[in-house]
């Protein structure tokens, strides 16, 4: 009979100390701090001549990775780490980690769900609000004096009783579509499958959705699965008079094919919390009215991130203590 050499078969059975748990790129400050204080974690340096050292002394060691949602557990590192056990992530998303290659191993990941679904769903709520009604462009009017001359702003479109359509009803989408009922709108979505027991009209594609709705707000989870799921033919469906809302992964949307629709008028405007390649935004989309940028701030809140880094390091103890973690995927 073969033997079973993944992770959980061949997990140490002898506590792991804090030479064996790594943490890679940076993490919330507070996390940061236990993971030094009250773990003595290494630290996964930026420079590669020092990465390759690290690795090379301690990485048939580690057992425990932590990250965040932007900086996870790739395929070259994993490979690098033939005894890992756990790979705890801040954040929701996981893509920046090879889900694949852990699985196959038997890797454990957590991540931190519903702690930040409210937020998340209250900055969608204000993208919304902001890109349909023209919010920021709005208030850079009063701020660079255009109003004292007595020109009127111009006019932007009705944000209540709108067909809005949710690309992914999950835990955040849900919580999207519940705040937009109280703003009287029609709520269509669409999964990989139907969701039993919910009563928004459900379409059997991206582009389906699309069409049918006035907005089409992006809240699927990132990865190889949902990768420029928004493309140009989801643009085009969405049409002159749509918008368009990203709170989920730049890299569900075809950035590009974005840019062009945004310049050309292909589509009505945009409000987008995340980009393809963060920190870096298209230049072509700097000076354009009808799309409201922000810096990847979903579940920027003083409450929402300590909640965040309360969970994950629970998740880390509680490894530590039995092997199973409080949130695994």
């Amino acid at each position: 009979m073969p033997t079973d050499t993944s992770a959980s078969a061949t997990r140490d059975s002898t506590s792991i100390t804090g030479e064996q748990i790594l943490r890679v790129g940076p993490v919330n400050p507070t996390v940061a701090q236990a993971l030094q204080e009250e773990f003595g974690t290494l630290i996964l340096p930026d420079s590669p001549t020092e990465q390759e050292n690290l690795l090379t002394t301690h990485g048939e060691h580690i057992r425990v990775a932590v990250c965040s949602g932007r900086f996870g557990v790739d395929t070259q590192l994993m490979q690098q780490l033939p005894n890992l056990e756990a790979i705890i992530n801040f954040g929701v998303g996981y893509d920046a980690t090879d889900v694949h290659q852990a699985h196959e191993r038997s890797i454990k990941i957590s991540n931190t769900p519903d702690v930040l679904n409210d937020c998340v769903a209250d900055t969608a709520l204000g993208l919304y609000l902001s890109t349909l009604r023209g919010l920021g462009s709005a208030e850079r009017f009063v701020r660079r004096g255009s109003w004292i001359p007595g020109q009127n702003f111009p006019l932007a479109t009705r944000a209540s009783g709108k067909k809005v359509g949710i690309l992914g009803l999950g835990r955040i989408g849900q919580a999207i579509a519940t705040r937009l009922e109280a703003f009287g709108c029609e709520i269509h979505y669409h999964n990989r499958s139907e969701k039993p027991g919910v009563n928004y009209e459900y379409h059997h594609s991206a582009t389906e959705l699309a069409a049918a709705t006035d907005v089409l707000i992006v809240a699927a989870a990132g990865g190889p699965q949902s990768a420029k799921l928004v493309n140009t033919e989801v643009l085009n469906a969405v049409g002159p008079q749509g918008f368009i809302i990203n709170i989920a992964r730049g890299s569900v949307i075809d950035e590009p094919a974005l840019v062009h629709a945004l310049t050309s008028g292909g589509i009505a405007g945009a409000g987008l919390d995340v980009f393809e390649k963060e920190p870096t935004i298209p230049t072509e989309l700097l000076d354009l009215e009808n799309v409201v940028l922000l810096p990847h701030l979903g579940s920027g809140t003083r409450e929402t991130r300590a909640d965040m880094a309360s969970l994950t390091l629970d998740n880390l103890r509680q490894y530590l203590a039995n092997g199973t973690l409080v949130t695994p995927i």
